[in-house]
């Protein structure tokens, strides 16, 4: 992991694990692709991994390039863009997402094919644009940040719940074929993070932080590990949590 690109520059799971690699004085070179403001500037999250990133390791080069997870059909230009300016890349991190407010029968329609589509669409139609991207590098590797939520969504969060199953299920599929080409596929299962995107929200059991799943991560990597729960607790507690009736999961998911 030396030459890094992150499709979701603010993700504050993929910031840690760059700053361990970093760290462990393998990674040399970082790109942060997200969003920019109306400015043309990227946005406050991404400015902020950046400056963290710059502070604390000096030696390691880091740039922003404009990113869209939602504009699937631009996906394979920008990456393929991006990788002429800035790569070859050895890893790509696919690390955005949104979580949404909490789901009701009364939200739009529409604010719910959007939030299904960038957790899930958007994440296929990168994926593929980074597997294409990654042929032929040495020890090319495609990091896939899924949730533990795709075990067995729940109400509250059912539209994000659901469009990580989706991601997850396609991610463990592909892993053989993108083998084949060169690219291993880790595909990591966090718990509840204390990060920017859960601020406010109530903590879940096994909650962990964006360190701490960074050094699960690169753990499983040197285990050779395709999927990744953070922390490692999860892997049982999300086989249970599939077994359990309906009923009984919906009573438990509810509070």
């Amino acid at each position: 992991m030396q030459r890094i690109l992150i499709l979701g520059g603010g993700s504050q799971i993929a910031a840690a694990t760059i700053a361990a690699a970093a760290h462990n004085g393998s990674a040399s070179h970082v790109v942060l692709a997200g969003r920019i403001d109306d400015d043309g500037q990227p946005t406050a999250s991404v400015r902020l991994v950046a400056k963290e990133l710059q502070q604390s390791h000096p030696a390691l080069g880091v740039a922003t390039v404009a990113f869209d997870g939602a504009d699937s059909s631009s996906h394979a230009e920008v990456l393929r863009t991006v990788d002429v300016a800035h790569g070859p890349f050895d890893t790509i991190i696919v690390a955005f997402g949104q979580l949404g407010s909490p789901f009701s029968l009364d939200i739009d329609p529409g604010q719910a094919a959007a939030l299904a589509h960038v957790n899930f669409s958007g994440a296929i139609s990168s994926s593929l644009a980074a597997i294409n991207v990654l042929r032929g590098q040495p020890d090319a590797r495609l990091i896939i940040l899924s949730s533990i939520a795709a075990v067995r969504p729940r109400v509250g969060n059912v539209v994000y719940g659901a469009a990580k199953a989706g991601l997850d299920c396609f991610a463990q599929e592909i892993a053989a074929p993108a083998a084949k080409v060169g690219v291993d596929i880790t595909i990591v299962r966090p718990g509840f993070v204390h990060s920017r995107m859960t601020t406010g929200l109530d903590p879940a059991p096994f909650a962990t932080t964006p360190d701490k799943v960074a050094a699960d991560i690169l753990d499983g990597i040197e285990r050779g590990r395709t999927v990744v729960h953070s922390p490692s607790i999860l892997r049982p507690v999300g086989r249970v949590l599939r077994s359990l009736p309906g009923p009984m999961w919906r009573r438990i998911s509810a509070q």
